[in-house]
C-alpha cells in the first residue's frame, strides 16, 4: 500500500515514457488538475518524435475517417473509438492550440507549417510544465514491488515511487538508441500481462543480391514500380510507389507498405514477389519495342533508347536474366513486367520505424486500463496494433495517449466518490 496523502491533495499519477502517447496522456492528466510524474529512461523526452521530424515531421493524414481507418488493418477496430474521438481535425486544433500551424501536403499527409518538430515538441513541453508535469529523466522502469510501488533505476540508484494510478506508454522496440528497447515486454510478462510478441514493421527486407549488383547499386532509389505478391493464403497483395535498394535488399515507402503483409506471409519461409518496373507501358508495347532492330547500338543502349531503361532498373534486368535472354524481346519484356524476386525476412527489429505486438487489446478494457492490473492504463506503440507510416504511427499514439489518460481521471474519480477518504490501492 502507498503511504496515505492529504485529502485536499490531488491523486499522483505517473506517467512512463515520454514519447508522443506519454506526453498526450500527461496533457490531458495535467489539464484535470492532476498531480503528474512523467518517467523517461532517457536524458531527454520525444526522441523519436524528434528523429520523426528530421525529413519533416508527418503528423496525420486528411483522408477519409474509413480509408484512414483501414491502414490499421487488424487493430482497425480496437482503434477507432480513440481515432473516433481524436482524429486528423482534433491533431491540427490540438497542434493549432499550442501556436503550431498545420498544412496538407499534396499526398494528404498533414505537416506542421515549419515542417519540423522541434517547434511543437518546445510549445508541448513549456504547456505541460507550466501545469505542473514533473519530468523525471534517466529513470528505468523495472516492474512493480511487492507492495504495488513502481521500480525504477537512476543513476542515483534503485527509486520506489507510489502513484494512485499508471499510464505505461513504453514505445515498441524500435530505435532503442532513442529510448524504446522493449525491455518492458519482460515485465509486463512476468506480472502476467498478455504480451504479443513484438516484431518489425515499416522495415526493411533482405534478398540476395549478386556482389556486383549490391556493390554497384546500393543505395540508389528504385522509382515507379509496382510490387506484387500472393500470400501462403492466397491473398493477393499489390503497390505502386518508390523504395531503395539497399546492401541487405530492399526499403522505403513502398516496401513499409507491405511490411506487415510480407512480415505475415514470411512465417512460412521465403516469398516470392514480382517487381512490374515499367508500370506505364504494357508487356505487348514493350516488346513491339525491344523487336525493333538495334543494329551496331551495344545491348545497354538498345534498352534505353527502346524502352528507357537504365541505372538501377537495367541492373534488376541483369540481375536475374542471363545474357543471352537478354536478346529475347518476348522474355524481356515479360521479366520487365514481372521481374521475379525473393525476400527472405525483415531487417532486425532496430533497424524498423516502427513494431507489431505488445499489449493485446484483450487484456483491457474499454478505457485502455489492464483488467489484471486496475489503476494501470497502456497506451501508445507499446498496444497490439500496426501501421504504415504516413502520418498514421503518430495519430494512434496521440489519440491512445489522449485515451488513456482520460481513462485515469474517470477510474480516479469513481474511486474517489466510492472511498472519498481512503489512500488509493
Amino acid at each position: 500500500m502507498p503511504p496515505p496523502r492529504p485529502t485536499d491533495e490531488p491523486p499522483r499519477v505517473a506517467i512512463i515514457g515520454g514519447g508522443p502517447a506519454g506526453l498526450m496522456a500527461a496533457d490531458m492528466l495535467s489539464q484535470a488538475g492532476l498531480a503528474v510524474d512523467l518517467f523517461e529512461r532517457m536524458p531527454t523526452v520525444g526522441r523519436k518524435l524528434l528523429m520523426a521530424g528530421r525529413g519533416g515531421l508527418n503528423i496525420t493524414h486528411a483522408e477519409p475517417a474509413a480509408d484512414f481507418l483501414d491502414r490499421y488493418s487488424a487493430g482497425r477496430d480496437a482503434l477507432a473509438p480513440f481515432i473516433a474521438d481524436f482524429g486528423a481535425a482534433a491533431i491540427r486544433a490540438w497542434a493549432a492550440g499550442l501556436g503550431i500551424d498545420t498544412f496538407v501536403g499534396s499526398s494528404g499527409k498533414v505537416f506542421p507549417a515549419g515542417m519540423k518538430a522541434a517547434p511543437l515538441l518546445r510549445a508541448w513541453l513549456a504547456r505541460l510544465r507550466s501545469a505542473g508535469v514533473r519530468i523525471h529523466p534517466r529513470h528505468r522502469w523495472t516492474g512493480w514491488r511487492a507492495d504495488g510501488a513502481l521500480a525504477f533505476d537512476t543513476p542515483d540508484g534503485p527509486l520506489d515511487h507510489h502513484a494512485d494510478a499508471t499510464v505505461l506508454a513504453l514505445g515498441g522496440g524500435s530505435w532503442a538508441r532513442l529510448g524504446s528497447d522493449g525491455r518492458w515486454v519482460e515485465a509486463l510478462s512476468a506480472a502476467g500481462i498478455d504480451v504479443a510478441p513484438l516484431a518489425p514493421s515499416n522495415c526493411g527486407f533482405e534478398l540476395d543480391w549478386s556482389a556486383h549488383f549490391r556493390e554497384r547499386f546500393a543505395g540508389e532509389p528504385l522509382k515507379t514500380v509496382t510490387l506484387r505478391f500472393t500470400d501462403p493464403a492466397g491473398g493477393r497483395h499489390e503497390r505502386h510507389g518508390e523504395c531503395l535498394v539497399t546492401a541487405a535488399g530492399l526499403q522505403g515507402p513502398l516496401i513499409y507498405a507491405l511490411s506487415a503483409a510480407l512480415r505475415n506471409a514470411l512465417a512460412a519461409g521465403p516469398v516470392d514477389i514480382t517487381l512490374d518496373l515499367l508500370p506505364d507501358r504494357s508487356e505487348a508495347q514493350l516488346r513491339q519495342a525491344l523487336a525493333t532492330p538495334r543494329g551496331r547500338r551495344s545491348l545497354s543502349n538498345h534498352l534505353q533508347r527502346s524502352v528507357g531503361l537504365k541505372g538501377v532498373k537495367a541492373g534488376l534486368l541483369r540481375e536475374v536474366l542471363p545474357p543471352a535472354a537478354l536478346d529475347d524481346p518476348a522474355r524481356t519484356a515479360a521479366t520487365l513486367k514481372a521481374l521475379p524476386l525473393r525476400v527472405y525476412r525483415p531487417r532486425p527489429i532496430d533497424q524498423a520505424i516502427s513494431t507489431a505486438g505488445g499489449v493485446r487489446f484483450g487484456g483491457l478494457d474499454a478505457a485502455l486500463m489492464l483488467t489484471a492490473r486496475p489503476g494501470v492504463f497502456c497506451a501508445g506503440e507499446m498496444l497490439d496494433w500496426d501501421a504504415p507510416t504516413g502520418g498514421y504511427l503518430l495519430t494512434a499514439c496521440l489519440a491512445t495517449g489522449r485515451a488513456a489518460g482520460l481513462g485515469v481521471c474517470r477510474w480516479l474519480d469513481r474511486r474517489t466518490q466510492r472511498h472519498p477518504h481512503d489512500p488509493m490501492p
